[in-house]
């Protein structure tokens, strides 16, 4: 499997498939690049690349938990593009990901092709980041990853049609099965270094990221039931940014899988933009 090494000394694992429109696809702030399986057939005719941050998946754990922290994690990405000698790519963020997106619009725009947001925004509700902060570093109680879907099929709030197959799926992505029980696929400080950032206030606002974006082919794909992105929050960047792509995803919380049909259609007409 590919790894490369960070400037500070981790090794953090990648995948790189396919070829045409380099898409970088980032995941949500525990999850890896697995996460985008589900989209990966929908994005076919592109060389799509995943990342698995710092501390997560098959990624090396930093012994200073502080550097979980999106203006690092937004510098390896950089050195993962100067690794693979790309000088864009288009970027696929989910919840996490989407504010290191932002964050890079930011910081290093002239290395962005395009942003598409999975389910978040400049503004996060505390709805959500309350049920984050309540999993967040802690194992599951459920033994097995079959008891992990089946506690996930039935407490899941804002999915429907949402077969038992793919919380299967999900609950493979998330955990690894132990002696003792399942077992995260991250550190589990990542904790401290978010509760950190939720004692300072920085997940609270972020407007001026989103505004960085602006030139920028946007594209934003929302859970119609999320907890942490507002529909209002929804339409306020829409209406600051009205080129933006935007589409609520019935069904769905935080967050969808990117393979519904809505999902998929705003994906392609964000690649249009971008090759046009």
């Amino acid at each position: 499997m590919p790894h490369f090494t960070t400037t500070d000394g981790l090794s953090l694992h990648y995948t790189d498939i396919g070829a045409g429109l380099p898409i970088l696809c980032l995941a949500g702030l525990t999850r890896c690049g697995r996460d985008f399986d589900f989209v990966a057939p929908h994005l076919a005719d592109h060389r799509m690349i995943t990342l698995d941050y710092r501390g997560r998946g098959q990624s090396e754990w930093s012994s200073d938990y502080t550097t979980y922290a999106i203006p690092r994690e937004a510098q390896d990405v950089i050195e993962l593009l100067d690794h693979l000698g790309l000088d864009k790519v288009a970027i696929l963020g989910t919840s996490r990901g989407g504010l290191n997106a932002m964050f890079l619009a930011a910081i290093a725009k002239d290395r962005l092709l395009g942003i598409a947001l999975n389910d978040v925004g400049p503004k996060l509700e505390q709805s959500g980041l309350d049920v984050i902060a309540d999993y967040l570093g802690r194992r599951p109680a459920a033994k097995t990853h079959e008891q992990a879907a089946d506690v996930r099929a039935r407490t899941a709030k804002g999915f429907a049609n949402v077969p038992m197959s793919r919380w299967m799926e999900e609950a493979h992505i998330l955990y690894t099965q132990t002696n003792t029980g399942l077992d995260l696929r991250y550190d589990p400080k990542l904790r401290d270094a978010v509760m950190d950032g939720f004692k300072s206030g920085a997940a609270t606002e972020a407007w001026p990221l989103f505004e960085a974006c602006a030139g920028l082919p946007m594209a934003l794909i929302h859970g119609a039931n999320s907890d942490l992105l507002s529909r209002e929050t929804a339409l306020e960047m829409k209406r600051r940014m009205p080129s933006m792509i935007l589409t609520h995803v019935p069904d769905r919380a935080h967050i969808p899988f990117l393979d519904e049909p809505e999902s998929v259609t705003a994906l392609h007409a964000w690649i249009s933009e971008i090759t046009a």
